[in-house]
């Protein structure tokens, strides 16, 4: 049909940037993530928040203020709002992403031996931990086949501090029947090396737990440029 102007309804020019998204969706399935930079893959992201919008510059703009797609979708929900273009629809999008990530990153270790799971291991508390603006404690309880049964925040706190409490630690392992422990907690500076105070607490906490027969494999720091093993460095 015909419109009054002459112009047939398939005349009309599509926007530009389905054809963009179609493209993209095409190469994450036939390349892969891997093959797509940060950016690429934050537009894949945001279309369900933004349906009918190129969403390239709001992307790039995201990652010029974050740093990369990690630290985008790990950027507190307020920080994200802050960003023009960034609507309550962008963050719930960029945070149900993050979730995503630290479910997937658990279910990898959730039943299985985690000694013999490092790796998985470290890449759960770092896509739990590394990235938040506050300190925070968690504890993994394991049992005696070192399986994790557990996984508890035991305490959040400053930028630079979060309180622990040995005996709380010791009372959440019996109440989970946990022969094993391994505490982590993270340095939002970004640099995991353990302070004088991290290393006085580890062994307030081991010495309350080998009391009781329960052991504490490790204390891992985590930090933006990595992490740290306290039985690699020799401090438990």
């Amino acid at each position: 049909m015909a419109s009054k102007s002459g112009s047939s309804v398939s005349d009309v020019e599509m926007p530009h940037y389905i054809g963009h998204r179609e493209r993209l969706r095409d190469r994450f399935f036939t390349a892969g993530a891997d093959a797509m930079p940060d950016y690429e893959l934050l537009e894949l992201a945001l279309f369900a928040a933004v349906p009918r919008r190129d969403v390239k510059p709001l992307a790039k703009t995201l990652l010029t203020r974050f740093g990369s797609f990690a630290e985008v979708i790990a950027a507190p929900r307020e920080r994200i709002l802050e960003v023009e273009g960034a609507s309550i629809a962008v963050a719930t999008q960029l945070k149900i992403v993050e979730a995503a990530a630290r479910r997937l990153a658990k279910t990898r270790l959730m039943g299985r031996p985690a000694l013999a799971s490092w790796s998985a291991l470290i890449d759960y508390c770092a896509a739990a931990m590394a990235r938040s603006q506050k300190e925070e404690f968690r504890v993994l309880f394991l049992d005696r086949k070192n399986v994790l049964i557990a996984d508890e925040v035991q305490s959040t706190g400053t930028v630079d501090h979060t309180p622990v409490y040995p005996r709380e630690i010791v009372k959440r392992a019996l109440e989970h029947a946990a022969t094993a422990l391994i505490l982590v907690h993270n340095h939002p500076s970004g640099d995991p090396t353990p302070s004088r105070s991290d290393i006085t607490m580890t062994r307030d906490v081991n010495d309350a737990a080998r009391a009781l027969g329960i052991v504490v494999h490790d204390h891992v720091i985590v930090g933006r440029s990595g992490h740290v093993s306290f039985k690699a460095l020799g401090l438990l």
